[in-house]
């Protein structure tokens, strides 16, 4: 008995041993497979808030499953200043190293994608793709070498993509000091990017100062890329074996046998991809006061005030990537509130024209980085509404201090009551289903209709109202 027991105990231990070993063997398996996965995502069209979010995501969920890779592949004509030093911050601290792959033939990293290329672990180009034009520009151009007080990466044009129409480094006639400043810092981050990675960093400076250009093949035969590769298997093939610079020391990358896995964005980057933009958040926060206004001056009505509430919600979400200048906000909403004041107390214009002008100066500096700035049509669009409307508002409070009153003594001047008897003097006559006492100082047939003209107590005075002179007639 005692054998069978300790048969029994044994063959349980032997399979809870077999049972756990299983357990390690399919962990361990999970593991490796999961560390051996190169994780694709593609960023195509300018460097926006939204691109930032869907990378800095990407780059967080690889270094959950513990991937071996991640590629960034890149198409861009540049983008937000902001944006692109987020991308690059969390680029230098991954754990997982990450390559620029400018991918696919034809495409370019100019301007903000030149910063993350030199940033980039490994920095890659496909054949027939360029890079540069770094320089830091005002919105809309204007010559500037070093852009504004935000700044902005400014998009690289068709007219920037050669050598000779290039910035000039030296300083002109009518450049600032703040210009000066913001390109210095510039070339100084673009410097310590490419001298991080052991890239020329002499050529980099000169993409931001001179806004120069390079070909895929000359980007590798100057030390500015690391590779020149057709696809991303060539791509893979050819970096296995490479050392990279990580934030923890260097890090040699396995990646011959690397399974793909490619990232889309999802539908909070589609999202917010198109609110992110200023003219729509920005229309989104009017539309969401509005909204909200007219279901408080409406209870009930629920239409305005879910599109209201809808909308704001949606405008913060945006105000929370963008780059918003908070005065300016207070600005805006001060006077959309001022604007409404006028409309429920008019004010002879005081509170509108405050309001007007708090609205439209608010709407200017609404977004801190230029490059970022609400649409002004638009912003004079808005404006023009919102005047139309209180407008309106003032003109229906006059229209309702000249009609009638219809409450009180007040609302029976003017109305018809109809004669009960034959009298002159003092009688009777109906009014609104009601028999009162009236006084006539002409005689009244019974059944006349006459006017009311005063009121004494309970007692109305009255007319004929074929009395009443008529101009260019007779009583």
């Amino acid at each position: 008995m005692n054998s069978l027991r300790a048969s029994s105990a044994l063959r349980c231990v032997v399979w809870m041993v077999v049972l756990t070993c299983g357990v390690l063997l399919t962990w361990l398996v999970s593991a490796q497979e999961t560390r051996q996965t190169a994780m694709v995502m593609t960023i195509d069209g300018s460097i926006s808030p939204a691109t930032s979010d869907y990378f800095q995501r990407g780059l967080q969920r690889a270094e959950t499953q513990g991937a071996e890779l991640v590629i960034l592949r890149l198409d861009t004509p540049g983008g937000l200043d902001a944006a692109m030093r987020d991308m690059i911050g969390a680029m230098l601290v991954s754990d997982v190293p990450v390559v620029v792959y400018v991918a696919p033939q034809g495409a370019r990293a100019a301007s903000a994608g030149t910063y993350l290329l030199m940033a980039s672990h490994v920095a890659a180009m496909a054949p027939a793709t360029h890079l540069g034009s770094a320089t830091p520009v005002r919105i809309g151009g204007g010559g500037s070498p070093g852009g504004d007080e935000e700044r902005p990466e400014g998009q690289a044009t068709s007219e920037q993509d050669g050598n000779e129409n290039a910035e000039s480094s030296e300083p002109r006639q009518g450049d600032t000091a703040m210009e000066r400043k913001v390109l210095e810092d510039a070339v100084a981050y673009i410097r310590s990017l490419a001298e991080r990675h052991g890239r020329n960093a002499d050529w980099a400076e000169r993409a931001v100062r001179e806004a120069v250009n390079l070909t895929a093949r000359q980007a590798l035969e100057q030390n500015v890329t690391d590779v020149v590769a057709t696809d991303i298997d060539d791509l893979l093939v050819q970096i296995d074996g490479r050392e990279v610079v990580m934030h923890d020391g260097t890090h040699t990358l396995r990646t011959a046998e690397l399974s793909v896995e490619h990232v889309e964005a999802d539908w909070r980057t589609e999202l917010l991809s198109v609110i992110a933009d200023p003219n729509i958040a920005y229309l989104l926060m009017i539309a969401g006061f509005y909204g909200l206004l007219f279901e408080l001056i409406n209870p009930g009505a629920m239409v305005p005030g879910v599109i209201g509430a809808i909308s704001l919600l949606l405008a913060l979400f945006a105000f929370q990537v963008l780059p918003v200048n908070y005065a300016g906000l207070a600005l805006v909403l001060l006077g959309l509130g001022l604007i409404v004041g006028e409309a429920l107390m008019p004010s002879f214009g005081i509170l509108g024209i405050g309001g007007m002008v708090a609205f439209v100066v608010g709407s200017v500096i609404l977004m801190d980085d230029r490059t970022m700035a609400v649409s002004a049509p638009l912003i004079g669009g808005v404006a023009l509404v919102a005047s139309g409307f209180m407008l309106w508002a003032v003109i229906g409070f006059v229209r309702m201090r000249r009609k009638r009153p219809r409450t009180g003594q007040d609302e029976l001047l003017g109305a018809e009551a109809v004669a009960l008897e034959d009298f002159t003097g003092r009688g009777h006559v109906r009014l609104g289903g009601e028999r009162w006492n009236a006084r006539s100082r002409q005689p009244v047939r019974k059944g006349q209709h006459l006017k009311i003209v005063a009121i004494d107590g309970l007692t109305l005075e009255v007319i004929p109202l074929d009395a009443i002179i008529v101009p260019g007639g007779s009583q």
